[in-house]
């Protein structure tokens, strides 16, 4: 989770929650450098070069407000024609969830389109996504850490609804676990 000294801190979860959510990108689409916040300074920092030759097929970044399973705050990856960079706040619907396993723990990334995007309008659904981009995305995330050593297991698709109820138990973690940290702060 990042830091409160991150700009991001204050960035609420969505708009229109769970369906409509306040993405924040860490790496841009077509990128293989691994951008994420600094948990200490709250600044964008370079985490690693991918060691594959592949590329994140998507805008990628995080949900602010929100806590994954697996610590972190809920990835999330959003369709976009072109790259935007690295801080970038999109708007985005959310229209299916990817889920898989990173080191024995969930590591699930809500896919989403960008919300005033026109060429995105009628994408309200995994059945709405190009097969063949939901392959490319399975074969990113199956094979990005293999030259690592890292074994990640693919889970596989599931819809929106499966995704605006991932986003609304990542806000519930997070409103959970704000509240514990401001009760152990008091006593």
């Amino acid at each position: 989770m990042m830091s409160s000294r991150s700009i991001y801190a204050n960035v609420p979860a969505g708009t229109h929650l769970p369906s409509a959510v306040n993405a924040i990108v860490e790496i841009p689409k077509g990128r293989r450098s691994k951008f994420e916040v600094d948990k200490d300074t709250g600044l964008m920092r370079l985490d690693r070069y991918l060691y594959s030759s592949s590329h994140y097929p998507g805008d990628y970044g995080f949900i602010p407000q929100t806590l994954a399973e697996d610590g972190d705050n809920l990835d999330i990856l959003v369709m976009v024609n072109e790259p935007t960079f690295c801080g970038c706040l999109i708007q985005a619907r959310v229209i299916g969830l990817f889920k898989m396993t990173d080191r024995g723990l969930h590591d699930y990334k809500v896919l989403a389109v960008p919300s005033t995007d026109p060429l995105f309008a009628e994408f309200t659904d995994l059945d709405d996504v190009p097969k063949h981009y939901l392959r490319e995305v399975e074969h990113f995330f199956a094979t990005y850490k293999q030259l690592e050593g890292v074994t990640t297991e693919i889970e596989g698709w599931d819809h929106a609804s499966a995704a605006s109820a991932e986003v609304h138990a990542s806000v519930d973690r997070f409103m959970a676990d704000l509240a514990r940290r401001a009760k152990s702060q008091l006593g």
